[in-house]
C-alpha cells in the first residue's frame, strides 16, 4: 500500500469515527501513516467534512456559550463560521477544534426579530430536553423568511465503553408554511465488542396560517412545540425498536442451542450487558 492509499484509508476511518472518538481514531491511524506532516495535510479535508457533518460544538471566544460548526454556519464559503447568538464570526481550526479571531457581524434587519425569537424558543426547548445540548439558529441567506435550527447533544462515557450523539436540523420556511427536518442518532457501544446504531428520521410539518401570522414570540413557541411532538414520537419509535431487538433481532443472530446446549432465556435479554454478560460469557454463548 503506497502513501496515498494509506492516507485514503485514514480518511475513510476518520469519516466513520463514532461520537467523541475521532481523536482516538486519529491517533490510531498515525501508526499507519508514520508521517505526521503528511497525515495532517492528507486528512484535513476529511476532518473538515466530519466536523461540519457532525455539528461540532465549539466555545466561542468572548462568550459563555458554545456554537455549532456546520455548513449552515459557514460564512460565504470560507473557513469562518457564524455564531448568530453573539452576532460574531470566528475562524475554526478543524484539527485542534478551537475557535479564534472573533469579529462582529451585522444581522439581517428583516429576519433578525423572528430569528432571535426562534433562538429563544429553541434554547428553552434545549434546556427542557437536553442535558448538555448546543443549538444555533441561522437566518437563510436566500430568503428573509427562512431559518435553520440546529441542535446537537453529545454523551461520552468511555469508562463504561459507550458514546452517543443526537443531531437535529429543521428548515423553517414561513413563505411555504412548513418545517422540514431530520434527526440523526449515533450510538457506539464497545465493551469487549463493537456495536453501532446509526439512524435518520425525517420530519415534515405543515404550519397553519395562524402560527405564521402570529407575533414572533407566539409563532416560534408553537413551532418548537410541534418539533417537540415529532421528536417525542421518534423517541417512542426508538424505544419500540430497542424492545424489538431484544425480543427478535438478537435472538435471530444466534443458534437456538449454543455449545453449552443450554437455551438462552430471551425474556431476560434486555437485562444483559452486551459486553460483560453477552460477549465475554462463554458459558452462555459459544462461538458461531
Amino acid at each position: 500500500m503506497d502513501a496515498k492509499e494509506r492516507i485514503d484509508a485514514a480518511c475513510s476511518f476518520l469519516l466513520q469515527s463514532p461520537p467523541g472518538e475521532i481523536n482516538d481514531v486519529l491517533n490510531d491511524v498515525r501508526n499507519i501513516i508514520s508521517d505526521d506532516d503528511s497525515l495532517q495535510e492528507g486528512v484535513l479535508p476529511a476532518l473538515r467534512e466530519y466536523n461540519l457533518a457532525q455539528f461540532m460544538a465549539v466555545d466561542v471566544p468572548g462568550t459563555d456559550h458554545q456554537s455549532i460548526v456546520s455548513e449552515a454556519a459557514r460564512v460565504d464559503g470560507t473557513e469562518r463560521f457564524l455564531d448568530p447568538r453573539s452576532q460574531t464570526s470566528f475562524a475554526f481550526d478543524h484539527l485542534i477544534l478551537e475557535a479564534s479571531d472573533p469579529q462582529p457581524v451585522d444581522p439581517n434587519e428583516d429576519s433578525e426579530p423572528f430569528r432571535s425569537a426562534l433562538e429563544k424558543a429553541t434554547l428553552q426547548y434545549l434546556s427542557a430536553h437536553f442535558h448538555d445540548g448546543v443549538s444555533s439558529v441561522f437566518s437563510s441567506t436566500s430568503s428573509p423568511n427562512q431559518f435553520v435550527i440546529q441542535v446537537v447533544a453529545n454523551k461520552y462515557n468511555p469508562s463504561n465503553y459507550w458514546s452517543g450523539r443526537w443531531r437535529s436540523e429543521y428548515i423553517v420556511d414561513l413563505n411555504e408554511h412548513k418545517v422540514d427536518g431530520k434527526v440523526l442518532v449515533n450510538v457506539h457501544y464497545y465493551e469487549q465488542g463493537n456495536v453501532q446504531l446509526a439512524t435518520t428520521h425525517t420530519v415534515s410539518i405543515t404550519l397553519p396560517s395562524a402560527i405564521v401570522t402570529s407575533s414572533p414570540a407566539t409563532s416560534t413557541t408553537k413551532i418548537l412545540a410541534l418539533i417537540e411532538s415529532e421528536e417525542g414520537k421518534f423517541q417512542s419509535i426508538l424505544n419500540d425498536t430497542y424492545q424489538d431487538m431484544g425480543e427478535k433481532t438478537f435472538k435471530g443472530l444466534r443458534r437456538a442451542l449454543p455449545l453449552t446446549r443450554q437455551k438462552m432465556d430471551w425474556d431476560k435479554v434486555l437485562g444483559y450487558k452486551l459486553g460483560a454478560e453477552l460477549s465475554s460469557s462463554k458459558g452462555v454463548f459459544g462461538s458461531s
